[in-house]
């Protein structure tokens, strides 16, 4: 039951007798009115069991972008009033109240607007139904389950940089092939030897064949592996910019993935802290930034510490051919040397690794203060907390491990780059 804005109007035009006779059998006698017609209002209001609602299904959508959810409606008798289609704060619902006038057996479809700001799958929290009596003064109210969820996925704002690297990508492929053979390269042709050319290079079977002396060349190979580790420990919860790491590393991984699946590469996906949260085998080519995306969106940071022996037992399960295995996580001094310095030895041994860091830029901006004597505490604090990073990051470099330490904004398009880099001097 509730009650409309009518009800408090019909008991104020009540000073009108009130007025002409002021006495207190007066004002009683118009509330037992007011109640008697309200209470008749009431028993004459459709009841809510009439409707009847069903929801259409909804498409996955990426956090921060709009779309709608569709209510059917039917109703077996003559209903008025009013729909309101509740969802959890996160989905962003917005115009979700409709006003409802149905006829008996009549049928109608009501569409609300969905701005989903948080990951995972977001749920209708219920459809209440408010049935006005004839009078407009009271109404059935009741709260139905209508199940309904909306998949959020990851942004994948970096999405912007990927044609300005696929361009550098196909430049790469169809420039002259490189002169010195590496590790991730692969025979391409024969030419003549020019100066500049590295003796190494000269084939002597087929110089011995030609009138002038011949050079091999070599193109980056394709179809290399490509594995993406994913840290939802403790450190990831952190928030940089008021964004947590987690989602910016997700960000970086994407473009990453995007990018070496057009190279013609094949993409492994593990997550996890104490235990492996999600592992995903992508074939190279295939649509990897929706798989990916799907497997990524209800991740969320778990407070431990990372298992870092389980997520590399999970890489080596993934396959023993030598690969770029990139390790998403925060370079936290203390986190890193305990969990992962210990196992990085042997990863390091089988495949090349990259440590991918999204970095505090506030951290900068604290050193740089040092006009008051508060700020000088701060910048002490802050050089302190730089110099261990950089202490890290060369032991990490000392072992063969690239690191790539950037703000969230610079992160996914540097990354990009390492890889692009790699591939070129065919170090994959």
């Amino acid at each position: 039951m509730a009650l409309t804005g009518r009800f408090p109007l019909l008991l104020l035009l009540g000073l009108v007798p009130v007025v002409f006779r002021p006495a207190g059998s007066t004002v009683m006698l118009w509330l037992l009115l007011v109640l008697l017609v309200a209470a008749l209002d009431l028993l004459l209001a459709a009841p809510t069991a009439s409707l009847a609602f069903t929801r259409r299904p909804l498409s996955p959508v990426r956090t921060g972008e709009p779309t709608t959810t569709v209510l059917d409606v039917t109703a077996s008798q003559r209903i008025r009033g009013v729909v309101r289609d509740a969802w959890q704060p996160s989905v962003g619902a917005s115009g979700n109240r409709h006003r409802l006038a149905l006829a008996g057996d009549e049928r109608t479809s009501f569409t609300t607007a969905l701005l989903p700001v948080r990951r995972g799958d977001l749920d209708a929290v219920g459809v209440t139904v408010r049935s006005v009596g004839p009078l407009g003064l009271m109404a059935r109210q009741r709260t139905r389950v209508v199940p309904g969820r909306v998949r959020s996925l990851p942004p994948f704002e970096s999405r912007k940089h990927l044609p300005s690297r696929l361009a550098r990508l196909r430049d790469l492929d169809g420039r002259a092939a490189i002169r010195v053979r590496g590790q991730g390269t692969e025979f391409d042709s024969l030419r003549e030897y020019v100066r500049g050319d590295d003796v190494r290079s000269i084939d002597w079977r087929a110089s011995a064949r030609n009138r002038n002396v011949v050079v091999r060349t070599w193109q980056p190979e394709r179809d290399r592996r490509i594995v993406i580790v994913l840290d939802t420990s403790r450190t990831s919860a952190g928030r940089v910019d008021d964004v947590p790491r987690l989602d910016s590393a997700m960000d970086a991984a994407l473009l990453l993935a995007t990018l070496a699946s057009r190279a013609g590469d094949r993409v492994d996906f593990v997550a996890g802290d104490r235990r492996v949260r999600s592992r995903l085998r992508l074939a190279a080519g295939g649509h990897v930034a929706g798989a990916l995306q799907d497997a990524m969106a209800d991740l969320e940071p778990i407070i431990a510490e990372a298992d870092w022996s389980t997520l590399v037992g999970a890489v080596t399960e993934l396959g023993r051919q030598r690969a770029l295995v990139v390790l998403l996580t925060p370079l936290e001094p203390s986190a890193v040397e305990e969990g992962l310095l210990p196992v990085l030895p042997t990863l390091v041994r089988h495949h090349r690794v990259v440590v991918a860091s999204v970095q505090d830029p506030a951290l900068e901006r604290m050193a740089a203060r040092r006009e008051r004597l508060e700020e000088v505490y701060d910048a002490a604090a802050a050089e302190s907390v730089l110099a261990r990073r950089r202490h890290t990051a060369a032991i990490l470099h000392a072992l063969g491990v690239d690191v790539v330490d950037r703000d969230a904004e610079s992160l996914p398009p540097a990354l990009a780059d390492h890889y692009l880099m790699l591939k070129a001097r065919g170090l994959l």
